[in-house]
């Protein structure tokens, strides 16, 4: 009885379905959080007569053959690495990226880490950093006497004190592009770490060509977009029930053959 096994195949693949679709709308209003999507594949078939064998000494030709398939697996969880919207916050270390391209950040273990969130601050001692406290790659200190800050679209740093209220230049932001972000690996606090499927990092000013623009006192917003992900989950609670209701057949059909006299 392949149903059994088949069936229950289906159920853990829409169980997962079910649980990337939950931690979507869980992150519905996390900062530049990028959607994710389960995807399957068909499992192993069973030739029990495989197309193009003979089927007589003649030599005839199988044109179909009977291949059984047993069931489904995940094949993996993308990521929509579309941009989701900008919002304006007001706050002048927010910032968005409007377009490709990702923060570097410095982490507690030394490696460098890429995010798309820009909720940053300053910390004691000035320097620029995220909201764990990670530093942004290149250091950037805001002096204590600093009245305004200003980040051009280009990543330009500039600052004015009460004593000189012409803009001074104190750092140059630079933003990293991947060739295929959706391989970067998520280790939460909406950050990222290079991996072999992502491709090593591109590094420059944003504004250069395949890079986007800075916008400050703006904020990415999450990729996710309700009505779809709660239309997906009826979808998935629904092929959850139909394989449940497989096994239940297949038992029913299984009782009927232990009655047989």
């Amino acid at each position: 009885m392949r149903a059994l096994s088949i069936a229950a195949s289906g159920m853990q693949a829409q169980q997962l379905n079910v649980d990337v679709i939950s931690h979507n709308i869980a992150n519905m209003n996390t900062t530049s959080y990028k959607r994710q999507r389960a995807e399957f594949q068909d499992m192993l078939y069973q030739n029990m007569e495989r197309p193009g064998s003979t089927s007589s000494a003649s030599g005839s030709i199988l044109p179909l053959g009977i291949q059984i398939g047993v069931g489904v697996r995940a094949d993996a969880v993308g990521r929509n690495t579309e941009q989701g919207g900008i919002a304006a916050t007001g706050n002048p270390y927010d910032i968005a990226i409007n377009g490709r391209g990702f923060f570097q950040i410095t982490l507690p273990s030394g490696q460098t880490g890429y995010t798309r969130a820009g909720n940053l601050a300053v910390n004691a001692d000035g320097q620029i950093v995220t909201a764990d406290g990670y530093a942004v790659e290149p250091a950037i200190t805001v002096p204590q006497e600093a009245t305004a800050v200003q980040i051009t679209r280009d990543g330009l740093v500039e600052v004015t004190t009460a004593s000189s209220p012409d803009p001074q230049q104190i750092g140059q932001l630079e933003i990293a592009s991947f060739i295929n972000p959706a391989g970067l690996e998520a280790i939460g606090d909406n950050m990222y770490l290079e991996t072999p499927a992502s491709g090593s990092p591109n590094t420059a000013t944003p504004g250069s060509p395949g890079l986007g623009t800075l916008m400050q006192g703006y904020l990415e917003l999450s990729n996710v977009n309700a009505v779809e992900e709660i239309s997906a989950l009826i979808v998935a609670q629904r092929a959850y029930e139909m394989n449940a209701r497989v096994i239940t057949a297949a038992d029913e059909m299984m009782q009927s053959t232990t009655n047989l006299r």
